[in-house]
């Protein structure tokens, strides 16, 4: 009989579920199903109902499993990724209270702003968490929630993140283990473990509604009896502890061991790598993460990749062929048409206020082809900043492995290798986060079969390069964008107060 495991990913804009062969790590079954945001809230403001991942999530592995013909025998273990930050408060009754505020929400600027005053400034705060009070982490959404709905928050009896509130729903435990939870800017990351001072800055009572903490091969539990029969699935699966999204997109990219770095093209981009002790950054621009294998996780986080790339995709009503078609036109460098994407605003940098800014628009620019090139070029050079942040912290790539939508064109595998100077290869499996949680759950059963295996020989045995698709640095680009690379963090850093300036005229309108 087949021993299967089940791997899934709970993001901003879909559930994926995969069904992998322990055998052989192979992917035998694939299920996807697509949601929104809530439509009509106030600016910045991003929710989602959390009853709408276990909707999707539970069509997603019936899919997934019909095609894999998988049997409720067979599957032995599930993970779970999810998108980090996210706040689902519950009552003392397990229900959910209000719409999940989400990574990408960008409300909390002033509760940012009065944690990290009590907390004694930025140096301090990381000092005593490991990362500085950002918009997109729990921290501030809680304190939001204090602050815009008392009566909501006097229901809060447990906090939890959205892979954790599925775990939840799979189980009926709360759990936290200690990756996800490092994003919450709740935990001290070096000790990891909860932070006393973090948390009386918001309220000395809410360590009560913060769950357990779990090492990452730990289970969450076994399926209940009403889950497991709505799926279909034994009650003896086991259900790993999960991670984030960025956790697990490192174990499904082979991201296990130092020297390697993931770069994540979706809507936001993301660039991590896995280290040994905790990297802390003292501006507060990386994030101090601990990852989901008992390691640690530095990484840096920019909310606009795809978001401009579609943008202008859909303005110019071009396919996905045509805009790479029309793009490859355009040489390194777009003739100077250049993109601050912070059309989300921004978290690396701390710009959340930021919008996007064109500079170089004339009559040889303003054509669709370098719109197309200079929003990747763009995006990538946000990226690139942070990953320079990286190198002067110590984590240097050898290799940057890329996944994501952005990872699809070839194209924009050069532009990233010529942006990054690195070599940036794919891999044969695109969905890291789903097939890390798949192989982190054949981790925590083999583990508690007594077996001495570690996370780092699945992920070297099983995740596979795409050597076809590697794209290598061409020394006449990289120093093209060099320069370029330079006018944009100088637009960023000259247009700090502008933003401000504009926030304010908006709000007054």
């Amino acid at each position: 009989m087949r021993e299967l495991y089940i791997g899934i990913d709970s993001g901003t804009q879909s559930t994926k579920a995969l069904v992998v062969n322990a055998k052989n790590g192979k992917v035998l079954g694939s299920g996807q199903r697509a949601y929104g945001l809530i439509k009509g809230l106030p600016a910045g403001a991003k929710e989602q109902h959390p009853e709408t991942w276990k909707k999707a999530t539970a069509a997603a592995i019936k899919a997934a499993l019909k095609e894999a013909k998988a049997s409720a025998a067979e599957v032995k273990g599930i993970g779970v990724s999810g998108q980090q930050h996210g706040f689902v408060p519950l009552d003392k009754n397990g229900g959910v209270i209000r719409p999940a505020k989400l990574w990408c929400d960008t409300t909390t600027g002033r509760e940012c702003e009065a944690i990290t005053k009590k907390l004694g400034g930025l140096k301090k705060t990381i000092s005593r968490v490991g990362n500085a009070m950002l918009p997109g982490f729990t921290a501030p959404k809680i304190a939001w929630l204090k602050k815009h709905e008392p009566k909501n928050y006097r229901r809060l009896a447990t906090v939890l993140l959205p892979h954790d509130y599925l775990n939840h729903w799979f189980t009926g435990n709360a759990v936290m283990e200690y990756g996800d939870a490092s994003g919450t800017a709740l935990l001290d990351v070096a000790k990891r473990q909860w932070s006393s001072a973090a948390i009386k800055a918001i309220d000395p009572k809410l360590a009560q509604a913060l769950p357990p903490l779990i090492s990452s091969d730990q289970p969450a539990g076994t399926l209940s009896l009403g889950t497991a029969k709505s799926l279909g699935l034994s009650r003896e699966t086991l259900v790993s502890a999960g991670g984030g999204d960025n956790m697990m997109g490192a174990i499904g990219t082979g991201n296990t061991r130092s020297g390697i770095v993931t770069a994540s093209f979706g809507t936001s981009g993301t660039i991590y790598a896995c280290a040994g002790k905790p990297v802390i950054d003292p501006e507060g621009e990386i994030a101090a993460f601990c990852d989901s294998t008992n390691r640690w996780l530095p990484l840096l986080c920019t909310m606009n990749v795809t978001v401009a790339t579609e943008m202008v995709r859909e303005h110019y009503g071009l396919s996905h062929a045509q805009y790479e078609k029309v793009a490859a036109k355009v040489g390194a460098g777009s003739d100077g048409l250049i993109l601050l994407p912070y059309l989300e605003g921004e978290r690396t940098p701390n710009v959340p206020e930021g919008t996007g800014v064109w500079l170089g628009a004339n009559n040889r620019t303003h054509r669709k082809g370098h719109f197309a090139r200079a929003a990747m070029e763009g995006v990538t050079m946000g990226m690139n900043y942070g990953l320079c942040r990286l190198a002067g912290l110590g984590v240097k790539a050898k290799q940057i492995r890329v996944t994501g939508g952005g990872a699809n064109s070839k194209l924009w595998r050069q532009i990233m290798a010529d942006i990054f100077n690195a070599e940036v290869v794919t891999l044969a499996v695109g969905e890291g986060a789903a097939y890390g949680a798949a192989l982190q759950a054949m981790w925590c059963v083999a583990r508690k079969r007594g077996e001495k295996v570690s996370i780092s020989d699945l992920s070297d045995r099983f995740v596979k390069l795409n050597e076809r698709e590697t794209a290598r640095p061409q020394r006449k680009n990289v120093e093209v964008y060099r320069e370029v690379q330079a006018v944009q963090d100088q637009m960023s850093a000259s247009l700090r107060g502008v933003f401000e300036v504009h926030r304010k005229f908006v709000s007054c309108e």
